[in-house]
């Protein structure tokens, strides 16, 4: 790890999180503090966190302001403690994973996964290009689903101010 990473964290909590959200902010936000105050050549930006039943991407204004943020080259970045996190299913973690590693500046990811874990930094075993030749398998059978999803992340994108 040679770079400098400016890391976010992210977090999906189910809709019954809602009744105790700031302890689930305050929490999630100590965690990835807690996590990345130690290690060299990473800086934790921020942490964003969507509490909604919404499955959709683009009905989820954490993720939206994050995808923002990594188009805007703020971000390097992205840990979370599952891939879960990120899509709700494999058809939008391919499209994530589309999104951000075709970007023109480089997005890695970190996820927690007890079975399979994510670090595109250590890259082992190629996962980055694995990763991304999968997701361009997966949207070469219906380009056109991948278009309409990416239509609205970009219609929906909250892009911060600096």
């Amino acid at each position: 790890m040679n770079e400098n990473y400016q890391v976010v964290g992210y977090v999906k909590l189910a809709k019954l999180w809602e009744r105790k959200r700031e302890e689930a902010i305050m929490l999630h936000q100590e965690y990835y503090k807690e996590k990345f105050k130690a290690v060299p050549n990473m800086e934790l930006i921020d942490v964003y966190i969507d509490i909604t039943g919404r499955k959709e991407i683009w009905k989820r204004p954490g993720m939206l302001q994050l995808l923002g943020a990594c188009k805007r080259k703020r971000i390097n970045c992205i840990a979370t403690q599952t891939k879960a996190y990120l899509a709700a299913n494999t058809e939008d973690f391919f499209f994530v994973v589309h999104y951000l590693f075709t970007l023109p500046n480089r997005i890695d990811l970190i996820t927690e996964d007890a079975d399979y874990n994510i670090n595109t930094i250590e890259n082992a075993e190629q996962q980055r290009e694995e990763l991304l030749a999968a997701a361009k398998k997966y949207i070469s059978v219906e380009p056109n689903r991948y278009l309409e999803w990416l239509y609205k992340i970009e219609e929906n994108i909250i892009l911060e101010t600096e």
